[in-house]
Parts: structure tokens; sequence; C-alpha cells
């Protein structure tokens, strides 16, 4: 593929799942820079011992950069969180340009659990959050988006599905620190998502949205990279080394504002790759041109 012009998002309504930590702060971030304003969901609002990152904390980070945000508690297993997420945004901005699907269950008892333990629950609340919920917002977004003239989604997923995993890929330990990295619930949930943007995207097309499935590749969020130390693992030496936030962030913020999405949409992207091919800069605010990036720095 060839690196497209990203149009201006200056004034653009985002809303970003997931935005207290991880790929989705650092989506935030990159989307204020480019001067959209940016709503921000996720569950936990203050700091919290237990877990790094908050909303609060990104809120703050984006107003220090003279961006513009909005913070709304959410928890997307909730069908009324949901509607009030989307309400609200309306409300405070008049409409919503892009629906980032970024939020996942990735913490709980699922990820310590083989497939003969798991419980009915247990997959169906992998299925509520990683599913459910980003259907739900997109039936709520897309007749916003078409009244505004069009709109983008970019959902989040995994490289869950072995047909998409590519030779080059690096492959992630099977456990870190008890941590079972192969759960049936939060990956068949993820390949789901992955066919619903697929079979979606010629109907959502015909109003100007367009649908698009980044697969981030195994990433250096905080929790990650804790967990690795905790495990004796240096996340920033060896040829298995994951990849920044920057590099699957920096992907939504292109996919969100290229020219042409009907290029794109319905199909599914691996960050890492895409961004090396159509040298793609790690700044968000390099909008044209052919950035030379050699792969090694997109890891840890």
């Amino acid at each position: 593929m060839e690196r497209q012009k990203e149009l201006d998002l200056t004034g653009k309504v985002v809303i970003v799942t997931g935005a207290s930590r991880g790929v989705g702060k650092q989506a935030a971030l990159d989307f204020a820079r480019r001067g959209a304003r940016v709503v921000l969901a996720a569950r936990t609002v203050d700091p919290d011992p237990t877990l790094p990152g908050s909303m609060g904390e990104t809120l703050k980070e984006i107003e220090a950069l003279g961006g513009e945000a909005l913070a709304v508690q959410t928890d997307i297993a909730r069908q009324a969180d949901l509607k009030k997420l989307v309400d609200t945004t309306v409300e405070r901005f008049g409409g919503i340009d892009v629906l980032v699907n970024n939020a996942a269950s990735t913490v709980g008892s699922v990820w310590s659990k083989k497939f003969a333990d798991l419980t009915f629950a247990e997959w169906t609340n992998d299925f509520d959050i990683n599913l459910h919920a980003p259907f739900t917002l997109m039936q709520l977004v897309t007749p916003i988006m078409a009244a505004r003239g069009g709109g983008r989604i970019i959902n989040v997923t995994t490289g869950s599905g072995e047909v998409f995993r590519m030779t080059e890929e690096h492959v992630p330990p099977s456990e870190v620190v008890g941590r079972n990295l192969v759960v049936p619930s939060y990956f068949a949930s993820k390949r789901a998502l992955d066919r619903l943007s697929n079979v979606i995207a010629p109907e959502l097309r015909k109003d100007n949205v367009y649908v698009i499935g980044l697969h981030p590749g195994w990433v250096a969020t905080e929790i990650v990279s804790k967990r690795l130390e905790a495990q004796g693992f240096d996340p920033k030496e060896g040829d298995n080394r994951p990849v920044l936030p920057t590099v699957p962030a920096r992907m939504i913020v292109y996919f969100s504002s290229c020219e042409n999405p009907n290029e794109y949409t319905g199909r599914l992207f691996w960050a890492e790759r895409e961004m090396a091919d159509m040298g793609v800069s790690f700044d968000p605010t390099v909008t044209e041109g052919r950035a030379e990036i050699e792969l090694a720095e997109t890891r840890y």
C-alpha cells in the first residue's frame, strides 16, 4: 500500500475507549496533538494503586498539551453506560467523527485458566466487553456520523486468529507471571469482532462511515511491562520484545485521518508492518511525505 495524505483533525470529535492506559491513552494523546476534541472512556477515573494509569491522568496530560478532552466514566459491559457515553459526547461537542473501540477484557480470572476450567459467565463476560460493546457503540454512532457526512470506526483487535499471523510477527511467551496468554474467550470474541467489521463495512460505506480493524501486535503497555519484569524478563532485551504503544496509536490516528479510507474499510491491518511499509512517522503531526523508519525502532 502507498501512504495517503492525512486530513486535518482539528475540531474533530473522537471517542477512545480504554483511554486510561496503554494504546488507548497514547492514541488519545496523539489525537489531541492533532487538534481533535477527545472523549475519554474508561472505568478507572482516579489513580489506582493496583493498576497503572487512570483516565484523570490522561485528561491532565491532554490539557497540559493545550488540548480539549472530556472524561466519561464508562463500564463498557453495561449498555446504559455506552448510551451515556454517546449522549454525553453529543451533548458536549455536537456529534462524533471517530470511534476507537480499544477497550478490552485484559484482566480477570480467564487469564489464569485453561479452556476446561472456564465458566460460562467468564466466557460471556469477554464477549460482552470485546464484541457486544463495540457492536452497540457502532450502532449508536453510525447515524450520528452519517448525519455529519461520514466518519471512521477503528476496532483494535489482536493476532488471535492464526490465519492472520505473519511469519515475521513476533510471538510472545505462552505464559507470563502465571497468566495464560492463549485465552479462548478473549481470542474468539476478538476474532468475531474482526469478522463483524468485515461484513458491515459495505453497508456503512454507503453513508461514508468506514470501519477498519487494527492488530496492534504485542505491545509494551504499562501492565505488560510490569508483568514481564516480575517474571524476570527484560522487555527491552531480545528479539521477541514488544512494540511501543506509539506504534498502534500512530496507526489508529493514520487510519482515522487518511484521505481515502475506502481503500481500507472492512480490512484488518497489523500496525507494525503497515507503519514500516508506508513509512509513517512516529510523530502524529507529520501528515505527509515518507519517513524512513527502521523496523527495530518500533520495539521497546
